[in-house]
């Protein structure tokens, strides 16, 4: 099957999208599959030999952090060019656009995925006003498609909700073999405490935007000077970050780490913290859990569904009315954290990369079958 991935996002970025990409690419090359992938064009031009087709990027007004790619007619002559079998669009946005518009053309099986949960930002950006506009843009897009998915039941029925039609879950996965409790390292534990490796560690590993909420744990830390964040990652709410935590002493800041250096941070880390109530899964759960670490999470619909309360981690009300400290503190009874330490890495040797791989290649074939099936009855 010859398969063309329209991507809003891809190598050298990292983050959840990403890595779910590169999961599927590996799995679906090695089923003998040939790849064309549409992405901005950020330097990194090869992946395993697939053809990689890059769109001039832009810096977008509102978020000058990240260049974007831009609707363009330049993605028509590539997909035609590579003559696809099948066309997904992932996270259509802005050059998303045109992969819909021109995949849609082709006459082939036309699949989106739904990874970034956008209209929900509008609140954190003071523009609660473009939500329904940003609900209508998403909703035109993904109904041009054969098959929507997205990552979780909870946002499966908000899509719902939001009259987007054919919409599946595309399940969540881990790379089981890279992430382990086994690369704790203790130099890189001194490293993530500022020396003080006998202090409670809790890790953040994401993108420093300003809907991640990362700021709403200033009043956890204040009330724990036993406790030391680390905060791994970078993006354009980190200058600002770095001036709300700069009264404490127990705060970390690393910029990205990657490859071995970020396994380490995950496995020398005591407790992963995940305060953004606006994601449509989280990969980094996963990642935390496979290190064997349980997740202190904010409650939200798709973090629900990962993280069972007292068991994986803990679950905590966000907001004015918050009890973040309180369920930190819990993790000073006796036994408490070693028990959640090892049902989160139990738990997490259920989710390999192979199964979502698969059933992404099945939606592929579903699409493919659905759409000759049409063309049948269209004849008749």
């Amino acid at each position: 099957m010859k398969i063309s991935i329209v991507t809003e996002t891809f190598l050298p970025s990292t983050d959840g999208v990403v890595t779910r990409l590169r999961a599927s690419i590996d799995y679906l090359l090695d089923q003998g599959h040939d790849i064309q992938v549409i992405a901005p064009d950020l330097g990194v031009r090869s992946y395993r030999n697939i053809r990689f087709d890059g769109v001039q990027p832009r810096t977008f007004i509102f978020y000058k952090h990240r260049k974007f790619g831009m609707p363009t007619r330049s993605i028509k002559t590539y997909l035609e060019d590579f003559d696809p079998d099948l066309v997904h669009v992932v996270n259509p946005a802005f050059m998303g656009y045109s992969g819909i518009k021109y995949g849609r053309r082709l006459g082939v099986p036309l699949i989106a995925s739904y990874h970034t949960h956008v209209p929900k930002y509008a609140n954190y950006y003071n523009v609660s006003w473009s939500e329904p506009l940003l609900w209508w843009h998403f909703r035109r897009m993904h109904n041009k498609a054969d098959i929507n998915l997205c990552t979780s039941q909870a946002i499966l029925e908000e899509l719902e909700e939001q009259n987007f039609y054919n919409v599946h879950l595309w399940k969540r996965g881990v790379d089981t073999d890279r992430f382990n409790p086994e690369h704790r390292n203790e130099k890189m534990r001194q490293r993530l405490t500022n020396g003080n490796p006998d202090k409670t560690l809790l890790l953040f590993v994401g993108r420093l935007a300003f809907e991640k909420e990362i700021d709403s744990l200033i009043p956890m830390l204040e009330q724990k000077p036993d406790a030391h964040l680390a905060i791994v990652g970078d993006g354009p709410y980190r200058e600002e970050l770095e001036k709300n935590f700069a009264h404490l002493n127990n705060v970390t800041f690393t910029g990205f780490l990657h490859g071995e250096e970020l396994d380490q941070a995950y496995a020398s880390s005591d407790a992963f913290m995940f305060p953004s109530t606006t994601e449509t899964l989280g990969l980094v759960i996963l990642e935390a859990m496979a290190s064997g670490l349980p997740v202190i999470a904010a409650k939200s619909g798709p973090t629900n569904e990962q993280v069972e309360d007292g068991s994986t981690g803990l679950l905590y009300r966000s907001g004015p009315n918050g009890n973040l400290t309180e369920v930190v503190n819990r993790l000073d009874e006796f036994g408490l954290l070693e028990k959640m330490s090892k049902e989160a890495f139990a738990h997490s040797r259920d989710y390999g990369w192979r199964g979502p791989a698969q059933q992404l290649l099945d939606f592929y074939e579903s699409a493919i079958e659905l759409k000759q099936n049409d063309e049948q009855q269209a004849i008749q």
